[in-house]
């Protein structure tokens, strides 16, 4: 399963409609918990999110309104006794908060959380079934985007085995092995019976003006979760802040590619969402979710590797702050 779940989208002040920030990604079988605010404990007992789920802990920056949560829900680790450890992610420049928040009140410490401070941005884990990236953005405080890539694979054409004579454990050896002699003498190759199947990517921006952190994290992206605070009416208290109004955000989606756009991080000014979609589908025409409080968004199915992409984000072309 590989969804996101969303347990909530305010920005600064929640309201009686939206929770602070708190996104969870299903991941196969990890548990991605993205910027736990305040209530995030209560959103996944509302969302059906048990803490036992939780493999691995992102946080962006040090606002309230993206890690108040992060101590209920350490304390819920331990109250459940999660037997696995559970990773966290933060800038290394807020561990004084990092501390402060695993060790905010007394309780029986019993499960083990592993922090894992970002220094810089790059490459912060390989497990084998996906890498974890981290980009600088572009705010008051340190902040952190974060962006998923799963390996290419391969997939077998069913048509081109058969037309070598390949069944069974012939596939399997051939799979492993690069290449295979078929039943009537000749080499089959990899390449000659399959094709790329794109590994999935996923990306995760939160409060940042326009710059290129941004836009690396946000390249090629199967699911793109970007903060789109104010809208265009309002550029200058965006620019002022440190945010992305709505139109901004769909930019970043269209440029980088991405294929499935979902806006969040609402400034309680704009009681009607309407205007962020209306402001977002001027500038992006792939599909587009309105983040709201215990939304559930699957990741798009595999599509084939686009010409130019790169899963790697590490090299970034010309500076688009001003784009």
């Amino acid at each position: 399963m590989r969804e996101l779940v969303v347990l909530g989208t305010a920005s600064q002040v929640p309201t009686r409609h939206r929770n602070h920030n708190g996104y969870l990604l299903r991941w196969d079988g990890e548990g991605i918990l993205f910027d736990p605010g305040e209530g995030t404990q209560r959103q996944m007992l509302l969302a059906g999110v048990a803490a036992s789920d939780l493999t691995r802990i992102c946080v962006t920056h040090f606002h309230g309104d993206h890690s108040l949560g992060l101590a209920g829900v350490v304390q819920r680790l331990s109250l459940d006794r999660v037997p696995h450890p559970v990773t966290a992610h933060y800038p290394a420049t807020g561990q004084v908060f990092f501390d402060r928040l695993l060790h905010a009140t007394a309780y029986h410490q019993v499960a083990e959380v592993r922090g894992a401070p970002v220094h810089q941005e790059g490459l912060l884990e390989d497990t084998g079934a996906f890498t974890l990236w981290a980009r600088r953005l572009d705010h008051p405080v340190d902040s952190f985007g974060y962006r998923i890539v799963e390996p290419d694979g391969r997939r077998m054409l069913p048509e081109a085995l058969a037309a070598h004579g390949l069944a069974g454990p012939a596939v399997g050896r051939l799979a492993s092995a690069g290449e295979v002699v078929a039943p009537d003498g000749h080499t089959v190759t990899l390449d000659q019976v399959s094709a790329v199947r794109r590994g999935q990517r996923f990306a995760f921006v939160m409060d940042t003006r326009l710059c290129d952190g941004a836009f690396a994290l946000a390249e090629g992206a199967d699911l793109l979760v970007i903060e789109s605070t104010f809208l265009e009416q309002d550029a200058d208290l965006a620019t002022e802040y440190g945010h992305l109004t709505a139109a901004q955000a769909a930019r970043v989606a269209a440029e980088a590619g991405a294929r499935h756009l979902v806006l969040t991080h609402f400034s309680q000014r704009y009681p009607d969402p309407a205007g962020f979609l209306a402001e977002a589908r001027a500038h992006f025409t792939g599909p587009i979710t309105v983040a709201a409080d215990l939304t559930r968004v699957p990741l798009p199915r595999r599509r084939p590797p686009a010409a130019g992409t790169s899963a790697v984000p590490g090299a970034t072309g010309p500076s688009r702050t001003g784009a």
